[in-house]
């Protein structure tokens, strides 16, 4: 089907927000994609999928409000890991400002962690801020929060055998349960969510098509691939100095709290939501 509506996706050329604006496409939508550098190699592939790929800094709220003009919704998410806990925040907070500027009919936010605030997390409390913010907006909301990404198992720009196989277990520990999603299965929310706002507008979700410990996971990759991960050793304080302190916290948290993770609320939304056994069979 092709649509009329024009979503904005920020974020375009990254992990999450590249899933959202190719679901989107191949769902009909007209897409703008934002980025930093529409000359790179993703925003060109983006570019050969149809979607309009725009340069816009998330710092400047000129170009942002350019960006939205005109859309429908906007899809917003940001990158901590680059832009640090003051950065996401101001960064989210422009794009709220743009988009309410525009008039958008659907701003869906792509959050993470349990949604409970005060954890200690920067990643996870900036979100609530920002998702706290679009709604003094008055913006129609869908915030989406999946916890922990199956491509921290794979990707190489993630460090698996340092940190998903080394550090994070130690820290979060073997045999703890995890709620995960993959972030191409958040695309697919995310595109039913702009195209169902009657069920998804006020909603905020926390996303897991699966549950399982680091234990479990390495056990399905062995299972998978005949082999166990290949594993890194590093010092925290190493791996720290690399991407700061913010992650060994969230690891940290996990160790010693409960998360609440409905599987089955996310598998209602879209069935065929990889588990981690499917994700690894395909990637690894």
């Amino acid at each position: 089907m092709t649509r009329d509506e024009l979503v904005v996706v920020t974020g375009a050329t990254g992990r999450q927000g590249g899933a959202v604006a190719r679901q989107l496409v191949a769902d009909g939508w007209r897409v703008r994609g934002v980025t930093r550098s529409e000359g790179s190699a993703a925003a060109r592939e983006l570019a050969r999928r149809g979607i309009e790929v725009v340069t816009a800094d998330m710092n400047d709220l000129d170009a942002l409000k350019r960006a939205c003009a005109g859309a429908y919704g906007v899809y917003n998410v940001q990158n901590p890991m680059i832009s640090g806990e003051e950065g996401e925040e101001a960064q989210g907070r422009n794009v709220v400002a743009a988009a309410a500027e525009a008039g958008i009919s659907h701003l869906v936010y792509g959050s993470a962690g349990p949604g409970t605030p005060a954890t200690g997390v920067a990643a996870w409390d900036v979100k609530i801020e920002i998702a706290a913010y679009a709604r003094s907006r008055g913006l129609p909301l869908t915030v989406l929060r999946p916890m922990a990404f199956m491509e921290l198992m794979t990707d190489k720009d993630l460090y698996p055998p340092v940190a998903v196989w080394h550090l994070m277990p130690r820290l979060v520990g073997e045999d703890r349960p995890l709620p995960w999603l993959s972030a191409v299965d958040l695309g697919a929310i995310a595109a039913r969510a702009f195209d169902d706002p009657a069920t998804y507008v006020g909603l905020d979700i926390g996303l897991a098509a699966d549950v399982r410990s680091l234990a479990q996971c390495r056990a399905v990759w062995r299972r998978a691939t005949g082999h166990g991960p290949r594993r890194f050793p590093m010092p925290l304080w190493m791996f720290e100095r690399f991407v700061g302190r913010d992650l060994s916290r969230m690891w940290r948290w996990l160790a010693d709290h409960d998360v609440d993770a409905d599987v089955t609320r996310t598998r209602a939304l879209l069935p065929t939501a990889a588990t981690v056994e499917d994700f690894v069979r395909g990637r690894a």
